[in-house]
């Protein structure tokens, strides 16, 4: 198999906003620096949020300021309303993450918003984010089951996909297993069916609480998703989805790919390197395989 797929580490992110002792500004910009060594040129840095809600990420902007000096890296930062979306578009990211969930629930316990009102000012939010000239992401939660709800209809899931992809033909949408607990049948119907009513715009977030995050990977990839989030060394969760623990490692993905032929431009000793910067994060619990395994530690 040939061909090319793009990660995304959301690791300075997603992989530590769970951490309940606060995580060294200094630290956050050494993981930064490691993963873009390793050769990662899409990162998730932080997310402009309120710190009572989120306090690991109170220190964004500090972060991000360091990581916009790595060459070639495309930084992207989370934004959950109009007032992070401020903070965001004046803080020279390249990339805004917008998200919202599926479900009801999910979105009620995570934004303390309905669909309808978090859908109506995102997709304000992306218009005015790409007349100003940036890049934007909307992030879908829960597209595939909920910590609240269970198993999402694939019709629930598309229908909200499909209101997405009109907001904006060039922004780029990820489908996001938040709890781990898709199928990967059901991964590669809704990736497929996405790509095949709406283009090549999708990503696909994956977690690995269930063990599944890598059939997952390997089903969105055989569906045509190109581009993929990991964790490097396995960190993360969601705080507002019970029980769902780290999201799929980077160095799994990578490694995932180099058997299958995949090219991603990662150096394979600088990732392990960064994974295990990542894995020793005070208060994180890593995820992933191919750190423990002797073989690949001699391949490397």
């Amino acid at each position: 198999m040939t061909g090319t797929a793009i990660i995304s580490d959301v690791a300075p992110r997603d992989g530590l906003q769970s951490i309940g002792p606060f995580v060294p500004t200094a630290t956050k910009i050494a993981l930064v620096r490691a993963i873009h060594a390793a050769g990662i040129r899409r990162m998730e840095i932080g997310s402009f949020v309120s710190p009572r809600a989120v306090p690991q990420m109170a220190d964004t902007a500090e972060v991000l300021r360091a990581a916009l000096e790595l060459p070639g890296l495309e930084c992207t930062v989370l934004v959950p309303n109009r007032r992070g979306f401020e903070l965001a578009r004046d803080s020279g990211a390249q990339r805004l993450g917008l998200f919202m969930s599926v479900t009801e629930s999910h979105n009620k316990a995570n934004l303390n918003r309905t669909r309808e009102e978090s859908f109506a000012d995102l997709s304000a939010i992306a218009r005015e984010a790409t007349a100003a000239g940036l890049l934007v992401r909307f992030n879908l939660s829960c597209v595939f089951h909920c910590p609240f709800e269970g198993v999402v209809p694939d019709a629930e899931a598309l229908d909200l996909i499909e209101r997405v992809t009109a907001i904006d033909p060039s922004m780029e949408i990820a489908l996001a297993d938040t709890t781990g607990n898709a199928a990967p049948d059901q991964v590669r119907r809704i990736c497929e069916q996405a790509l095949r009513s709406w283009g090549e715009r999708f990503a696909f977030h994956g977690h690995d609480t269930y063990g599944m995050g890598l059939a997952n990977v390997a089903a969105a990839w055989d569906a045509g998703i190109r581009i993929f989030d990991s964790a490097s060394g396995g960190l993360g969760g969601c705080p507002f989805a019970p029980g769902a623990t780290g999201n799929v490692a980077t160095e799994d993905v990578a490694w995932l790919f180099r058997r299958m032929g995949v090219e991603t431009g990662i150096d394979w000793n600088r990732l392990l390197e960064a994974a295990d910067l990542a894995a020793q994060v005070p208060g994180g619990t890593p995820g992933g395989r191919l750190r423990g395994v002797p073989a690949v530690r001699r391949a490397a």
